[in-house]
Order: structure tokens, then sequence, then C-alpha cells
């Protein structure tokens, strides 16, 4: 018969899901109709799942969303809102990130290019893919500040931008950056060309992008690699900030 040492020596070889699954087919007599390989097969499944749920959970973690909880089951599409569920539901299968392209979503401010932003890259950790979100503010404050200190986290911060599978890169060009900076986005955007995928979004046109950036060609150089053969998401419709503000109200 199992007593509590044996159940508590699953959590000792780190397989307490499997345990606690065993534990409730102990205590369910519904359980006796299935046959040892049956049991099993649900033992394993139950760990499994608890194993790529805290991958899962780890990875969003890591990600640094401002909304950890955007997800694409959560987005509402109003009649009004230039947003088709069949194409997001297609990103949120993450081939565009497999392929490392790069997607682009353009819209003015309100209209919840963040969130979408957030939900996709959520979509992505769920196939357990490595995603940082961050701001291009906060990428060149980040840099600025590694770079002052000499200690090398520099570098590492640059390899880090330069290789995660997704970067998601929010509020792009809303001020101007640096020549520095704009030496920096170059190298990151260079070396992450068809080999990772990036996710921008932005208030701007492309053309815009270019009034924002020191230098013409470092300007040229930098959106040639974005923008070119970039997919466009045009996001248009209601101040979504609002319409919750509203429905808050209305609850």
């Amino acid at each position: 018969m199992l007593t509590e040492e044996h159940f508590e020596l699953f959590k000792q070889f780190r397989i307490k899901a499997m345990g606690d699954k065993l534990r409730e087919m102990v205590d369910d007599e519904s359980y006796d109709r299935f046959t040892f390989e049956e049991k099993i097969e649900m033992l394993l499944d139950a760990e499994s799942t608890a194993r790529r749920t805290r991958k899962v959970d780890k990875l969003v973690k890591n990600a640094g969303f401002k909304d950890p909880a955007a997800c694409v089951e959560e987005i509402i599409y109003l009649p009004d809102r230039t947003l088709a569920k069949d194409r997001i539901t297609r990103y949120a299968e993450c081939k565009w990130v497999e392929d490392c392209e790069v997607v682009a979503v353009i819209s003015k401010t309100g209209c919840g290019k963040s969130y979408l932003c957030q939900a996709l890259g959520n979509a992505a950790c769920r196939k357990l893919v490595d995603v940082r979100y961050t701001r291009l503010s906060g990428i060149c404050e980040d840099l600025n500040r590694a770079r002052a200190a000499s200690d090398g986290s520099y570098y590492e911060l640059m390899d880090e931008l330069k290789t995660v599978p997704l970067l998601i890169v929010d509020d792009f060009m809303t001020t101007p950056i640096s020549t520095q900076n704009a030496v920096d986005l170059f190298e990151i955007m260079e070396a992450r060309e068809n080999l990772c995928a990036t996710l921008i979004a932005s208030q701007l046109e492309p053309n815009e992008w270019y009034l924002r950036i020191e230098g013409e060609l470092m300007a040229d150089s930098i959106l040639n690699r974005i923008a070119t053969g970039a997919r466009y998401i045009d996001l248009e419709g209601p101040n979504m900030r609002e319409y919750f503000a509203k429905k808050r109200q209305a609850d």
C-alpha cells in the first residue's frame, strides 16, 4: 500500500505532478476501470504537462512583458477595428517566427498595438520560443548604461539582443535616437536579419522612421534591414483605452 513516505519520494525525485496524479487515482475509484498501461500513460501525461507549463511560465517571466496576461484569445475584434481574427490566429501559430521574419504593427496611440505584440509574444512563449519585450528607448538606455559601466555587460546585452529568437521592440522611433544608439540598432538588426524574428510596434509609418535617425546613410542601413520585406499590420479603429474605461464604468 502506498504511504505518505512514498508520495514524498515523488517530490524528492522531482516528479511531483506524477505523484499528485497517482494520489488522485488512488482516491478516486473511477480510475479502476483503466488498465495499468492507461494509468501509466496518464501519469506521464500529467508530468509532461506540468513541466511544459513551468517552461512556458518561465519564458513569459523572462520576456519582460508589461502585461504578462496578454493573449490572442482575449483580443477584441470590434466591427470598426481593422484587425482580422483569421490573420492573428495565423500569426499566433508562429510560422513567421520560425522563418525569422520581421513584423511591424503600425497604429496611432491607444489602438492596442502594444497588447497585440505582447499577445503574439505570449503565443511564441507557448511554442517554447525565447522572447524579449522592450521599448526602443529602453534598449538605448540599457545599452548606454552598460557601455558606461565598462564591465563587459554592454557586449552581453548586445549578444542577447542580437540572438534572442524573438525580439519585440515597442514604441519604435517614438523619439529620435542618437548616432551611437543608431549604430547599436544597426548592429542588432544586421545580426538578426534572416536569423531571428523581430516584432516592431510603432505610431509612425516607416517613411517617418528616417526622421528619427541621425545620418541618412545610417538610417538607410537600419531601415533596409527592417522595413524591406517586413509584414505589416496596419491597426486602425477606436481608442481601446477609452473602450475599456467605458466598459469598466458600465460594469
